[in-house]
């Protein structure tokens, strides 16, 4: 493929709810733009973009995917994103490098969840974007619904651009608003231009009459000649259009059937002249020494800069890490900066991609999307600059978790592989993390959702040979006490020879929640020597992380020396330590102790009629309802519940809102177990300690 200019290169990314055929129009532009000689379908396994074997065995995108292409005297970069909620790290990725963007919503079930959520992550990038209604062939299509639903969730800013000449069955072509001709295809990609159907005429005059409102809006010069005549020629009204799309005020609708290819060759001319070049983005958000943001000039003519994306390990040919140029030129051979890791990086074979496949290339200018191998310490999120310059992109601000669980080996002491392999994935995949919790003693993945966990797991296996079990996390509870006491710690041992002496009296104080722990020597008349104090601190330390109750560390306790004795020749660091600990325990068992919990902030957003069985759901859980507020069309209720109670709750709270709502979580504080499930845990504990002995 021959080098672009800059003003010559569309990225765009196509976007949308699961299932509404993003993958299939990405099929057939490419099929019209002679990437392929056939148009792939799902149900084979056989497209460009869902290439990998999990998603031809599941028939769902879960990576996105690159393709290139020209179209006229442009180059395109494509990229088709999944529609899970569990994949949206992939999105996030995406978003980052494109100045484009294609929501496709499916003309027979119109708005659904995920449009809304791209359509904001669009609006907060302001990424102009056209929307696509696909599947204008299905039974139920209806265009109107599509554009009205549009209109009331998306905004006004959606108006149509073209209009299906039929719908359903009947769908044979489209009605193009801005050239004022009627688009009518024969078969597959086959079309011909027609004159409007008469009986289209008054609904044409009717969205054309409004298309030009928008266009005298965007353009001074416009309006004042739209308000003095009442019109706009046909390349004012075009220009009034794209200047509308590309400050974000306008996003022309257009109707298409992907799988028949029917409009998909008007879509390809619309984005190219409706959605803008990379130079439109003349700064970019780099990290500055002291940890802030500022805004930094890209271009052509400035120094090298680029930002690997996305990165795809494969065994054969080494890991392939996708790569946006935003300043001068990425060329093989070349040596760049690694900036994130502090490591140089040569610049081995570049290519440009076309799903699975792919064509060497000799560099990647301003603007442009391309691949590099076996980059050495270059992985997803990190900037390639100049060594001089050190400039950090911002980059991926990818979603938090939403889903937790434990891990374990199938086959014992295959931890370490399991280990391996998913701290290996988690540089493909950064939406999902894996951390070894020495507290817990479990290994814990999280990331967002089942599906989410099932492919990493799937891959795991496939990739390292290792299979885990999904088992719940454990609960880090924590013990502390309500009220003051004192208690003695005597540690006196003789067996012959030099015995063990050691003796406190200890005073046990609760701290306010957060405290922490405090150690206070109080002795007075030398009747524990000071050498002996550390150790009594550090018996005391000792026994608070054993806990007294039920086994888990305590916590806000405020703990003095007041007293004790000590023996000439059998006292010892030891002795002492030893008596801390028991004195200690001693001490909480008079001090009535509790059992805390973790209380977790929760945010959940859902639909106004999914809102009762939430609140209900809510509430079950043991949570409490801090308040409830207006996003968007969607309502956000804050609330503040046990962690205990949220295991797996995105799957639950997925199933109880048809898959409309969605939550995010943060630690708040600590707060006392009731009484039930404390004599619950200690139980448990009793059983462990006996099991153990």
């Amino acid at each position: 493929m021959k080098k672009f200019d800059t003003d010559k290169i569309r990225n765009i990314m196509l976007a949308g709810h699961q299932s509404v055929g993003k993958t299939m129009l990405g099929e057939a532009i490419l099929f019209n733009a002679g990437v392929t000689n056939r148009m792939g379908r799902i149900e084979d396994g056989n497209t460009v973009f869902d290439a990998f074997p999990d998603e031809i065995e599941r028939q769902i995108s879960i990576v996105a995917g690159l393709a290139s292409f020209e179209h006229g005297k442009h180059k395109v970069n494509l990229l088709d994103t999944p529609g899970y909620e569990d994949f949206v790290g992939e999105v996030m990725s995406c978003i980052e490098v494109v100045e484009g963007g294609i929501l496709v919503i499916s003309a027979d079930s119109g708005i659904e969840v995920g449009t809304e959520k791209k359509w904001r992550s669009f609006e907060k990038k302001r990424i102009p974007r056209i929307v696509v209604v696909n599947r204008m062939d299905k039974e139920h299509a209806d265009f109107d619904k599509c554009v009205e639903d549009a209109r009331k969730f998306l905004g006004g800013k959606v108006i149509p651009l073209t209009l299906p000449v039929g719908q359903g069955e009947s769908f044979k072509g489209i009605v193009d608003l801005l050239k004022k001709k009627a688009y009518v295809y024969s078969g597959p990609g086959k079309f011909a231009e027609q004159e409007i159907p008469g009986d289209m005429a008054g609904q044409v005059a009717e969205w054309r009459q409004k298309l030009m409102d928008f266009a005298a809006e965007a353009d001074d010069s416009l309006l004042e000649k739209f308000l003095e005549t009442g019109e706009l020629d046909d390349a004012e009204l075009e220009r009034g259009l794209q200047a509308g799309c590309l400050a974000g005020n306008f996003a022309p609708m257009m109707a298409v059937c992907a799988s028949g290819n029917i409009g998909v060759h008007q879509l390809m001319d619309y984005m190219v002249s409706m959605l803008p070049s990379p130079d439109r983005r003349s700064e970019v958000t780099v990290v500055t020494d002291g940890g802030g943001t500022s805004s930094l000039k890209v271009g052509p003519s400035e120094p090298p800069l680029a930002f690997v994306f996305k990165s795809l390990s494969e065994k054969n040919t080494g890991d392939l890490s996708f790569i946006k140029t935003f300043s001068g030129e990425i060329k093989v051979g070349s040596e760049m900066y690694d900036t994130t890791a502090q490591s140089s990086e040569r610049i081995g074979q570049l290519y440009v991609m076309h799903g699975k496949d792919r064509v060497e290339i000799d560099s990647i200018p301003a603007g442009d999307i391309g691949a590099a191998v076996k980059l050495k310490s270059a992985k997803v999120n990190h900037t390639l600059s100049t060594k001089s310059a050190g400039t950090i992109l911002a980059g991926i601000q990818f979603p938090k978790p939403s889903l937790y669980t434990a891990i374990e080996a199938k086959v014992k002491g295959d931890m370490d592989k399991v280990g391996s392999g998913l701290n290996r994935l988690a540089e493909e995949d950064p939406s999902f993390k894996i951390e070894a919790n020495a507290e817990l003693r479990q290994t814990i993945l999280s990331g967002q959702g089942e599906l989410h966990f099932e492919v990493i797991l799937g891959r795991l296996k496939r990739k390292y040979a290792v299979e885990v079990d999904m088992i719940p996390p454990k609960i880090p509870y924590r013990e502390t006490i309500t009220a003051v006491a004192e208690a003695q710690g005597k540690h006196k041992k003789q067996s012959g020879g030099r015995g063990q002496f050691g003796d406190v009296w200890l005073r046990l104080e609760p701290l306010p929640r957060e405290g922490g722990f405090e150690f206070v020597d109080e002795v007075v008349g030398g009747v524990v020597p000071s050498k002996f104090i550390p150790a009594v601190e550090k018996g005391v330390v000792d026994a608070m992380q054993g806990g007294v109750v039920a086994g888990f560390p305590v916590k806000d306790v405020k703990v003095a020396i007041y007293f004790g004795s000590y023996h000439t020749v059998d006292s010892s660091d030891a002795a002492f330590k030893m008596a801390g600990i028991k004195g200690f325990k001693e001490a909480v068992k008079k001090a009535k102790p509790v059992i805390l919990e973790p209380i977790y902030n929760v945010e959940v957003l859902v639909p106004d009629n999914y809102m009762g069985d939430v609140m209900g759901d809510m509430s079950m859980r043991r949570g409490k309802i801090q308040g409830t507020e207006q996003e968007g069309s969607m309502q956000k209720i804050k609330a503040q519940v046990p962690l205990s109670e949220l295991y797996r709750y995105a799957t639950s709270l997925r199933s109880m809102t048809q898959g409309r709502a969605s939550h995010s979580r943060e630690f708040s504080h600590y707060d006392v177990v009731p009484h039930e499930l404390a004599q619950k845990l200690i139980a448990a504990a009793e059983v462990e300690k006996e099991e153990s002995n």
